[in-house]
This record gives C-alpha cells, sequence and structure tokens, in this order.
C-alpha cells in the first residue's frame, strides 16, 4: 500500500466513507484520518461545507467539470476512496481512466458494492497483476472507451 499511497496526491471520497472516518478519527483510534499532505474532495448533497473538517474540500460543482478542471492540473494519481455511487458518477461521465483492485482472500457474505448497482457491464484490459505473499492479489486494469 506504501508505494500506492506514494503514487497519488488527491483523495475522493463520498459522505458515507467520509461520515466512517471521521467517526473512526472521534473513536481516538486516529489523531486525523485526512492527510493534508494530499487534497481531501468529498462529494456530498447533504453535508454543509462549515461541517467539513479539514483539509477536506466539499465539491458542490458537476462531476465532469470537476474532474475536467482537477485533470488540467499537474499532479499525480487520484485515489477514489469510495464509494460506490461516487464511482458510478464518476463512470457515467467517463471519468475514470484505471481502477487498482486489491483482492483480500477472505469471504464476507456481505459487504458494500465497489459499484453502484446500476453499472452491471464496465469493460476492463488488465494492466497488471501482482499476488503478495499473504495471499492479497493487486490488479491493474484500464478502463476500455
Amino acid at each position: 500500500m506504501g508505494d500506492f499511497y506514494r503514487s497519488i496526491d488527491t483523495i475522493l471520497m463520498g459522505r458515507k466513507t467520509y461520515d466512517f472516518a471521521v467517526e473512526y478519527q472521534k473513536s481516538g483510534k486516529a489523531k486525523s484520518v485526512f492527510d493534508p499532505k494530499v487534497k481531501n474532495y468529498l462529494f456530498s448533497r447533504t453535508v454543509a461545507a462549515a461541517d467539513v473538517l479539514p483539509p477536506v474540500e466539499l465539491v458542490s460543482k458537476p462531476v465532469k467539470r470537476f474532474a475536467q478542471e482537477l485533470r488540467a492540473k499537474p499532479g499525480k494519481n487520484i485515489w477514489m476512496m469510495g464509494g460506490g455511487g461516487i464511482i458510478a458518477a464518476f463512470l457515467d461521465e467517463g471519468q475514470i481512466d484505471e481502477f487498482i483492485i486489491f483482492v483480500i482472500p477472505v469471504f464476507i457474505g456481505q459487504g458494500i458494492p465497489l459499484i453502484a448497482p446500476r453499472h452491471r457491464t464496465v469493460p476492463l484490459k488488465l494492466l497488471s497483476s501482482k499476488a503478495f505473499p499473504d495471499g492479497v492479489v493487486q490488479l491493474h486494469y484500464a478502463v476500455k472507451s
């Protein structure tokens, strides 16, 4: 994960992911879960800007416009931390180039979808895969146009 984290300079998240991170921080398990060394953006229609913890910035503009403005700036890779709704919104606008997915060898029987249900088919091209000694596998895909 260290190599991956060093490859990014921006994190995008939805409200549920943001709320989870805030609760984790409030529990005392982390001094701050929002790294000020990277840009942190929150996409939400229900959170007021005044209620957002620094260094997180609330995004109120449309996804496509935001993505185009972000792409126009110099920078590294962008981590779409979660969740399925925000990933779906960026896919709808053609604004996701790649997925790096870590498969953890545990069947849990339930969970949160990676992508909102309206996206049933997203063609991908495998760019690379890497197996780790603990059984975790990293899959790196390009989104086919």
